[in-house]
């Protein structure tokens, strides 16, 4: 299993437990990833990916959502391992 946190700019449009689609970005030696709804595909973004640890799954769910002083984070699982 996978996990990656996610900056969430807009509250309450996702839930622990609930399924979200990946949209993939690409930056000269980075990926970057969106999660969302079908309606929404867009609404948490992760930090930049190195190229050597690119993110296969389409699909993912939502593990956990946290708020701290920096805003909103979602903790979000995927079914493939862990680079290293």
């Amino acid at each position: 299993m996978r996990t990656i946190t996610f900056k969430m700019e807009r509250p309450g449009k996702l839930v622990v437990g609930q399924d979200v689609i990946v949209t993939e970005g690409t930056l000269p030696s980075n990926y970057f990833y969106s999660i969302g709804i079908e309606e929404d595909p867009f609404l948490a973004m992760s930090p930049n990916i190195p190229l050597t640890k690119r993110l296969t799954s389409e699909k993912g769910v939502v593990k956990d959502i946290i708020q701290n002083e920096r805003g909103y984070y979602v903790i979000a699982d995927f079914d493939e391992e862990e680079p290293k």
